[in-house]
C-alpha cells in the first residue's frame, strides 16, 4: 500500500509536508550549518526521528503481544553528519532506555533487542551509516 506525501516549498529552504492519509502536516528547515535557519526539523533530522519512532513502535508491538507495558520507555537518537566525500548522515546512534520496575527476563530482553534491530527504518538505512541500537535497563 502506497502512502502519498506532498511537499510544498515555502522559500528560504523551508518546506511543508502533508501526509496524504491523515492530512497532518509538518515543516522542515535546513540546518544552520547548511544555510538554513534551523527553525524546524531538517530532512536528515526526520530520518533520525523516523528511526527512533520506528524502533519504539516495534518495541510497542512486541510488548503488546506479551502483555508488557513499556510506558515511559524512551529512545534517544544522536545524528552526526559527515561531509566527505559528500554531505550525508554518518551515524545514527540509538539508545533505548527501559525504566526500572519492569519484570523483563533475559528471553524478553533478547526478543525486544532483536525486534528493534529489525525495524523497517533501521533495515532501510545505507550500510555506510553507523547505526548501533543499545539498550539501558534501569
Amino acid at each position: 500500500m502506497a502512502v502519498e506525501i506532498d511537499i510544498l516549498y515555502r522559500g528560504g529552504l523551508h518546506c511543508e509536508a502533508t501526509h496524504g492519509p491523515s492530512g497532518t502536516s509538518l515543516e522542515t528547515d535546513a540546518p544552520t550549518d547548511n544555510g538554513g535557519k534551523g527553525a524546524s526539523f531538517s530532512p536528515t533530522d526526520l530520518v533520525a526521528t523516523a528511526l527512533g519512532t520506528c524502533v519504539m513502535t516495534i518495541l510497542g508491538l512486541v510488548a503488546d503481544r506479551h502483555d508488557l507495558d513499556l510506558s515511559s520507555t524512551s529512545v534517544h537518537v544522536e545524528k552526526e553528519m559527515v561531509a566527505d566525500p559528500v554531505r550525508r548522515i554518518g551515524s545514527l546512534r540509538t539508545v533505548v532506555t527501559v525504566p526500572a520496575g519492569l519484570a523483563i527476563d533475559d528471553a524478553m530482553r533478547t526478543r525486544l533487542e532483536s525486534a528493534a534491530r529489525k525495524c523497517p527504518v533501521h533495515q532501510s538505512l545505507h550500510p555506510k551509516i553507523d547505526a548501533p541500537i543499545d539498550f539501558i535497563y534501569q
